[in-house]
């Protein structure tokens, strides 16, 4: 577990400038009776894309997002060059390298092409494909005459740019074509950042040529009819504003929930391929370049710090609950959340955190309405962690969320009034089952007086 997840300190973990910090103490993990699946609190696509459609998706607007705000031009490095023994020329990931003071140049982009290259095989991208990306960005930005990554439909641009001959076989070929179709009808017909107009002929023409394509493969040829008629359709459906007016930002991957779904394959890529309980090092680098990619999806400081949470905790139960330091992580996650929903305002980040928090509460009270059975002397520690989740989650839906909540503070002493709710409930648990118990032994010892 990376040194610098958690941090405890007064058994309430606090983040730190939004490093997740963590300190060398070993927790006791909580007994796991079973294996858990929590559902998932982000609302369900309307399509049918896999993880590994929406994964690949990530991985294209992450080397996107990083060429476009790079110092350096995304250039392509060949199999030929690689095999060469030739210095790299400096990649789209690479060209985002952190500004740390002191380094060379060559250390930093030294240090660059690793976290790069860690990005690609912790999203399980094969080098075949991240060299088929690289390419085909390049031939985007040439295009394009480089304009930003936030003011072109990216899979119209793909597909544009990528033909047949760049794939080891047709089939391929067509499932990537899919995907990208698919990934279109999603960003702006299924779930589009604006709601759209029943009556909207361009919404129904896009919706005509993704079926027809889904079907049967799309000719993507420059001066194709189908697909000038596709760039021309998605662009001005992406580029709609409130007001009426053409926007310079496309938006095709920031309505909900399909930009948080896309965050997620992206902030997957923090935790360990060879073990899933386990944070990279490397996550502050890492985060730094999952970033790059909010003004394509549409995300802030508080959507980050909510996927993350779920991330976390969603990743601490499935696991069986035996790493610690990812609940402790969570905790430290849900403390800003507490802030940010202070000044919340939006109604779909409302509905998430509701969801989200919700779902995390069902957990943890069920734990805690019953803590004999669950909790002892060695991992306290870890108890008082799923008490301050559990006291925090519900602040925040009754203080922060409800609409319906209109007393004081000073009315309702929320966290105590929790508390003293696990102690009884735990308690007359623990009384049934020793009273069960004892008339139990009682019962088998009338039964063996008798014979």
């Amino acid at each position: 577990m990376s040194s610098r997840l958690r941090d405890r300190t007064s058994c309430q973990p606090k983040l730190h400038n939004h490093h997740y910090q963590v300190t060398t103490k070993t927790a006791v993990a909580m007994p796991n009776h079973f294996t858990e699946t929590l559902t998932c609190p982000l609302t369900e696509l309307a399509t049918n894309l896999s993880d590994s459609e929406l994964r690949e998706t990530a991985y294209e607007i992450l080397v996107g997002a990083c060429r476009s705000s790079g110092v350096k031009p995304l250039t392509f490095i060949s199999h030929s060059d690689k095999n060469s023994g030739r210095a790299p020329a400096l990649t789209s990931t690479a060209s985002l390298q952190r500004q740390v003071s002191g380094e060379s140049d060559s250390e930093r982009v030294k240090k660059a092409v690793t976290i790069g290259e860690m990005l690609r095989v912790q999203m399980r991208v094969s080098e075949q494909i991240d060299s088929r990306v690289r390419r085909a960005l390049l031939r985007v930005a040439a295009a394009q005459l480089g304009k930003r990554i936030e003011s072109i439909v990216l899979p119209v641009e793909m597909l544009q740019q990528l033909k047949p001959s760049d794939f080891p076989n047709q089939w391929e070929y067509e499932a990537w074509q899919r995907r990208n179709l698919k990934i279109l009808e999603a960003g702006l017909l299924l779930h589009p950042l604006l709601p759209l107009d029943k009556t909207d002929t361009a919404a129904q023409q896009l919706r005509q040529i993704i079926h027809g394509a889904l079907e049967k493969p799309l000719e993507t040829g420059k001066n194709n009819k189908s697909m000038q008629a596709l760039r021309s359709i998605a662009l001005s459906l992406a580029c709609r504003t409130f007001d009426g007016s053409v926007s310079e930002t496309s938006h095709w991957a920031d309505g909900f929930p399909l930009n948080l779904r896309i965050y997620q394959m992206l902030l997957e890529a923090c935790f360990d391929v060879n073990d899933e309980t386990s944070v990279i090092e490397e996550v502050d680098e890492v985060l730094e370049l999952v970033k790059k990619t909010w003004v394509v999806l549409g995300m802030n400081q508080m959507l980050h710090d909510l996927c993350f949470l779920w991330i976390l905790f969603n990743r601490y139960v499935v696991t069986g609950q035996v790493e610690s330091d990812l609940l402790f992580a969570a905790n430290n996650l849900l403390m800003e959340v507490e802030k940010d929903a202070k000044a919340m305002t939006d109604p779909d980040y409302s509905k998430i955190i509701s969801s989200t928090l919700g779902t995390i509460l069902g957990w943890a009270e069920k734990r805690l309405l019953a803590y004999h059975n669950y909790f002892h002397s060695d991992n306290t520690e870890t108890m008082e962690c799923v008490v301050s989740m559990a006291v925090l989650s519900a602040k925040i839906m009754v203080e922060d969320i409800s609409h319906e909540y209109h007393r004081t503070r000073k009315e309702i002493d929320l966290a105590r009034e929790r508390v003293d709710n696990y102690i009884r409930s735990s308690l007359h648990v623990a009384f049934v089952q020793a009273s069960f118990q004892y008339f139990s032994i009682m019962s088998l010892h009338r039964m063996s007086s008798t014979r």
